[in-house]
């Protein structure tokens, strides 16, 4: 299931900007190139997926705004070929970052029945050996 779309990629970021970014035929249609955008989309979703997976059960059953917005991001850097505008990284870095913050539990998106099932424990258990050596056993030495 894709996070984003052409319409809401166009709603966002305009149909001109869309137009130049994907219009790359040696004669100009004027057109958005769908295709261009289809592999865009596929790109942002496999980067987001690869997050994604080792916190919650993919495919999402549903798409959470803040993975819509972050493929958008995504989607946008990846349609440039040459050097976007600082706008446009400053952008993705902060989508990567949350998408990191995402892998690591800090953020935690609302999807019911999502996260992987536990393995019961509640962390680390250390159990350590009774100490041979004590102040007691060790009076006059110390």
């Amino acid at each position: 299931m894709p996070y984003t779309s052409l319409a809401q990629l166009t709603d966002r970021y305009g149909e001109g900007l869309l137009i130049s970014l994907t219009d790359r035929d040696d004669v100009a249609t004027g057109a958005i190139d769908t295709d261009v955008i289809d592999r865009a989309l596929a790109d942002a979703d496999a980067q987001i997926d690869g997050y994604l997976k080792a916190r919650y059960r993919l495919p999402l059953d549903a798409t959470p705004p803040l993975l819509a917005d972050i493929a958008q991001v995504i989607a946008c850097w990846k349609l440039y070929r040459f050097d976007p505008p600082q706008k446009v990284k400053d952008d993705y870095a902060e989508a990567i970052r949350m998408l990191k913050d995402i892998s690591r539990g800090i953020l935690v998106l609302d999807v019911a029945g999502a996260e992987p099932e536990g393995s019961g424990a509640s962390g680390v258990r250390i159990t350590d050996r009774e100490r041979p050596l004590t102040a007691d056993q060790m009076k006059g030495f110390i």
